[in-house]
């Protein structure tokens, strides 16, 4: 009987430290201010998404889908200038990241800043353990990042053609 009674007393203390322990989370966590990035998210819905791109754009934006390699526009391309989402213009890469990979795609060592244009997601779909690349402002789907890439950086952002826009040099502007 004492046991049990022994018993009920801890369980008595450890839900009482327990409950306070929460409580004092919550009365000292303080209002934290959006960052930049976070009040410039671009949210629509997939209505909206389907008004705005193209029905291949849709594809690989929103539904994560891969055009076929070879076949994109910005695969083989070498103008100066910069590269944005496709869905929402934020600036991503330039044209200086810029490498060519053999591998089909438009590839880039890394992305303009400090790496919050660009999120970075476990992919495990396909049977593959991969790292996905998102726009950070709109979330839309570019690719996926591998690291072995060829420059300094170790680093290739195999991206969509379709995920992406270019802005020739003479006519970028700070997005």
């Amino acid at each position: 009987m004492k046991k049990i009674n022994l018993l009920i007393i801890l369980c008595c203390i450890t839900m009482a430290v327990s409950c306070q322990n929460n409580n004092t989370s919550t009365t000292n966590s303080t209002f934290k201010k959006p960052t930049a990035m976070e009040s410039n998210k671009v949210i629509k819905n997939e209505e909206e998404w389907k008004k705005v791109l193209s029905s291949e754009q849709y594809n690989v934006l929103r539904l994560k889908g891969t055009e076929a390699p070879f076949t994109g526009k910005y695969n083989m391309h070498s103008e100066k200038g910069k590269y944005t989402c496709g869905a929402c213009g934020y600036e991503l890469f330039t044209s200086d990241m810029k490498f060519d990979s053999h591998c089909g795609w438009p590839s880039f060592d890394k992305e303009i800043g400090d790496g919050s244009r660009i999120k970075k997601i476990k992919d495990m779909t396909h049977g593959m353990v991969r790292t996905e690349i998102v726009c950070a402002r709109c979330e839309g789907h570019l690719g996926h990042i591998f690291d072995d890439g060829p420059t300094a950086t170790g680093q290739r952002y195999c991206v969509n053609s379709l995920s992406i826009e270019f802005l020739p040099t003479d006519t970028t502007k700070k997005k």
